[in-house]
């Protein structure tokens, strides 16, 4: 069966959004007088924004509504978006490149204020044919549901959809919905072995996408 669309992730993949993340928890946590670390960050890597929030909340004890904590930290992230805009390499093109044969989605668990920031600002949003949030979905990944609402509002088989990710969270979610995986590690984070054993393929960045390349999977 031939390819017949490509969803993107957005943090990591077309954003370097991880070092941004992390800062913004450090410091959250750093005002409440917490320690927000690395290994924490790899652990909420790919999780909607409930998911996060939830995690920071238990590990940090904090008393905060996931609400609040997820916009305390979300408005450390805009303001750095606002700053600068840390778009990874080939990562429009890619999109670009993929549209061109494809059909195209955005599947990112980020709140919806950040994910709507970053389309404005890259203009990415007059070229995907849906963009679909964590809020959307019940279960954020490595549940498979928002690769899923991806193809079903984009009216494509899931089995003739790629994704591409670069968290373990994110692969997972992919192989659940039963899609294609490319995988583009972020360059910060790097993906651990099993996930690149995961993947169908695996780029050192977005660059090095193709139409040739989403055409081979099939």
């Amino acid at each position: 069966m031939s390819i017949q669309a490509v969803i993107f992730d957005m943090d990591g993949v077309l954003v370097d959004s991880e070092a941004c993340w992390y800062r913004a928890a450090v410091s959250f946590a750093g005002e409440a007088g917490k320690t927000w670390t690395e290994m924490d960050h790899h652990a909420c890597m790919g999780n909607a924004s409930e998911e996060w929030a939830r995690y920071m909340r238990e590990h940090l004890d904090l008393l905060l509504s996931l609400e609040d904590i997820t916009a305390k930290v979300t408005r450390r992230v805009q303001a750095q978006y606002e700053q600068h805009l840390p778009l990874l390499p080939g990562a429009v093109q890619a999109v670009h490149a993929a549209a061109s044969a494809y059909k195209v989605a955005l599947a990112s668990g980020s709140p919806s204020e950040l994910i709507d920031q970053v389309m404005n600002l890259t203009g990415l949003n007059k070229v995907f044919g849906a963009i679909v949030t964590g809020d959307a979905v019940k279960r954020g990944k490595p549940a498979p549901d928002i690769y899923l609402e991806a193809a079903r509002r984009i009216g494509t088989s899931p089995s003739r959809c790629v994704g591409v990710e670069d968290s373990l969270n994110g692969i997972r979610s992919l192989r659940a919905a039963g899609m294609f995986v490319i995988a583009v590690p972020s360059p910060s984070y790097p993906l651990p072995q099993e996930a690149l054993d995961t993947a169908d393929v695996a780029l050192p960045s977005l660059r090095d996408f193709s139409v040739k390349l989403v055409q081979s999977l099939s």
